[in-house]
Formats: C-alpha cells, sequence, structure tokens
C-alpha cells in the first residue's frame, strides 16, 4: 500500500501531470449505471506515464494539468475509452487458444492466447472443439465513470521514458 500521510504537503514538489511525468493514483470505475466495475482501492494504487498510452484517452486527458492531493470524478465518452462495438470483430477460433476455468459458456470473458500475449475476449457461443468470440474490449461502447484520487505526481525517470512505462508501485516492476 502506497502511504503518503508521514510527507507534509509542503515537502512534495508540487508537479502537474504532463508529457514525462509519472502519475500514482487509486480509481474506482463505474459504469453508466452507477455499478463499481474494479477498483484499486485496497490494494497498490495504478501508476502511468503521461503520453505512453498505458490508460485509456479519456482518462489521460481528465488527468492532465492536475497534482497530487486533487480527487475528483471523470466521465469518459466510448469513443475516449475503449471505442465503439465493431461487429467486424467476433470471429471463430479453436477452443485450445482460450484460457479459462470451468465450462465454456456465452457471455464469459476469458483471455484468448495471441503472438502479442493474452487479451481478453466475450465467448459469444461455445462449440465442442472452438467458440465464436468478440475481440471488442469488454468495455466497448460503454460510457465509463472513474473516482479518481491522485497520490502523487513526479518527473519520470530517463529509464521509464525509453520503457514506455512507470516502474515501481503500481506500474512495471523489471
Amino acid at each position: 500500500m502506497y502511504d503518503t500521510r508521514d510527507v507534509k504537503q509542503h515537502e512534495r514538489p508540487s508537479v502537474n501531470i504532463g508529457p514525462k511525468t509519472v502519475t500514482v493514483f487509486h480509481y474506482t470505475l463505474r459504469n453508466a449505471a452507477g455499478e463499481e466495475l474494479e477498483t484499486s482501492r485496497g490494494s497498490d494504487p495504478s501508476a502511468f506515464l503521461y503520453g505512453a498510452n498505458n490508460i485509456i484517452p479519456g482518462l489521460e486527458k481528465a488527468l492532465k494539468d492536475r497534482t497530487a492531493g486533487d480527487v475528483f470524478t471523470a466521465d469518459i465518452a466510448a469513443d475516449d475509452a475503449y471505442g465503439q462495438v465493431d461487429p467486424k470483430r467476433q470471429q471463430r477460433v479453436p477452443s485450445k487458444h482460450l484460457v479459462y476455468k470451468g465450462k465454456l459458456k456465452p457471455g464469459m470473458v476469458v483471455q484468448l492466447n495471441t503472438s502479442e500475449g493474452r487479451v481478453p475476449v466475450t465467448v459469444v457461443k461455445a462449440g465442442r472443439h472452438s467458440a465464436d468470440i468478440d475481440t471488442n474490449h469488454p468495455l466497448a461502447g460503454q460510457a465509463l465513470s472513474f473516482d479518481i484520487e491522485i497520490i502523487e505526481v513526479r518527473e519520470a525517470s530517463a529509464e521509464e521514458v525509453a520503457h514506455g512505462h512507470a516502474h515501481g508501485p503500481g506500474g512495471h516492476h523489471h
């Protein structure tokens, strides 16, 4: 858990979120109906390198120019989140390429093994040896709302900029 309670506000340099900065933040993600979909609260906060496409575009825009201590809600339209649903992104794949537990059923979100790693997909139809899947992001077509608490904003290290992501708590570990 990231704890900044021991650091006095005047001891922290004030850095605004922008190019070549790392932001550490807690969030709660809700859909348009207000249902909680995901939260970082109760675990490590998230960290991202601004401008490296590490988070959805609308959230990055909402964070720009903010600083540590800011608490706010960002409402993100589907186009600035995971985009609209593309019906052409459905396909049939052999079940052996899917990672899941239990019995494969329509509506399940499972992982598809690809040459670029695993990606989440939604099962549309499950057969004996294959499955029809939707490769749109499970949140495509949805407006999203993020409750944000910015914990820290700092200048990114040269290594983070070169690697294209934040290092340390909430970021990538090498």
